[in-house]
C-alpha cells in the first residue's frame, strides 16, 4: 500500500493545529503546570478499520519533541471495540493541545477506511475493484485517498492532472464537433497527452459505442441500470475497461459488480463516510 508523503502530513497537521490552537491553548496554559507529564491511550470504541495513526503521531510530535509514541495497531488493521491503537507519553500540555486534532484525523480517516472495507467485502469474488473519486474534503485529498487504500479500495485519478476524463460537460461544450463530440475529444486528448490514459463518461449505449470507436481506455458508465451495464460490458469486452458510477450503495453494489464491470467508483467513500468513535483516554 502506497504510504502518505511525510511532507504532506506535516503541512496538513500544521494547518490543523494553527486553526485549533491559534494564539494558545488557554485552558491548559492556565490550569496545567508546565512540568506536568501525562500518558494517554487512543482506543477504538467500536469495530473499525484503522487509518491515520501516523498523522496522529505527527500531531503530537509537532507540539513537543519530548513526546514518546507507541503504535499499538497498524493502518489497514481491523480492530474490535476496546482495542488500543496508540499510546502517548510526554508533556501534558502538548498531549492536551493535540488531542482533538489527532482524534479528528483518525476518526475521519478510519471512518473512510471502514466504509471502504464494507464495499470491498460486498464485491468479494467478483472482478470489480472499488475506487474513490475526487469528491474529497478540500485540503485533505491525500489523507482521504490514503484511507481508502487502508480499507482495501483503489484510488481513481488523484486530480485533474494525472488522467484524461472526458465528462458530460466536456461533451456538451463540444456538441457541434464532427463526427461526434466524443471522437473529437478523444482525438485531441491523445494528441496533447499521448502518455495518459483516456476515460470517457457515457450516459447511453450510443455514447459507449462512440467511446469504443474512438479508442478510449476506460468507459465510465454513469447512472446506468443493470440491463444497460451488462450490455455496455459486452460491447466493451476486450476493447476497453468499464467503470460503473452513480447511485452505488451497499445494497446494490454486489449486483453492479456482477454485471462484469472492472471498476465501481463511489463518491460516498470520502464525502459521506461517518467518523467512527475513537477516544483518547488519559491514564491515572
Amino acid at each position: 500500500m502506497q504510504q502518505l508523503v511525510p511532507e504532506i502530513v506535516r503541512k496538513t497537521v500544521r494547518t490543523a493545529l494553527a486553526e485549533d490552537i491559534g494564539s494558545g491553548d488557554v485552558t491548559s496554559l492556565a490550569v496545567v503546570p508546565e512540568t506536568a507529564i501525562a500518558a494517554a491511550v487512543m482506543r477504538a470504541r467500536e469495530p473499525l478499520v484503522v487509518a491515520g495513526l501516523d498523522v496522529a503521531a505527527a500531531v503530537f510530535q509537532e507540539l513537543s519533541n519530548e513526546v514518546q509514541l507507541t503504535m499499538l495497531a497498524t493502518d489497514g488493521q481491523r480492530v474490535e471495540a476496546g482495542a488500543s491503537l496508540l499510546r502517548v507519553v510526554g508533556p501534558a500540555r502538548a498531549i492536551l493541545a493535540g488531542e482533538r486534532v489527532a482524534l479528528n484525523f483518525v476518526q475521519r480517516m478510519s471512518g473512510i477506511a471502514t466504509l471502504t472495507a464494507q464495499f470491498v467485502e460486498a464485491v468479494r469474488d467478483t472482478q470489480a475493484k472499488i475506487t474513490d473519486t475526487r469528491k474529497t474534503t478540500p485540503g485533505l485529498r491525500q489523507l482521504e485517498k490514503y484511507a481508502v487504500r487502508c480499507g482495501g479500495g483503489q484510488n481513481h485519478r488523484v486530480g485533474l492532472f494525472d488522467m484524461v476524463l472526458i465528462k458530460d460537460n466536456h461533451i456538451a461544450v463540444l456538441k457541434n464537433e464532427k463526427p461526434n463530440p466524443i471522437a473529437a475529444a478523444v482525438q485531441r486528448a491523445r494528441a496533447r497527452y499521448p502518455k495518459l490514459k483516456v476515460e470517457v463518461e457515457a450516459d447511453t449505449l450510443e455514447q459507449v459505442q462512440h467511446a469504443l470507436d474512438a479508442g478510449a481506455d476506460i468507459i465510465l458508465l454513469d447512472n446506468m441500470n443493470m440491463v444497460q451495464l451488462r450490455l455496455a460490458v459486452q460491447k466493451a469486452k476486450g476493447r476497453a475497461k468499464t467503470e460503473a458510477s452513480g447511485g452505488i450503495t451497499l445494497a446494490n453494489v454486489r449486483a453492479v459488480a456482477e454485471t462484469g464491470v472492472d471498476y465501481i467508483s463511489i463518491g460516498a467513500l470520502t464525502h459521506s463516510a461517518r467518523a467512527v468513535d475513537i477516544a483518547l483516554d488519559f491514564e491515572p
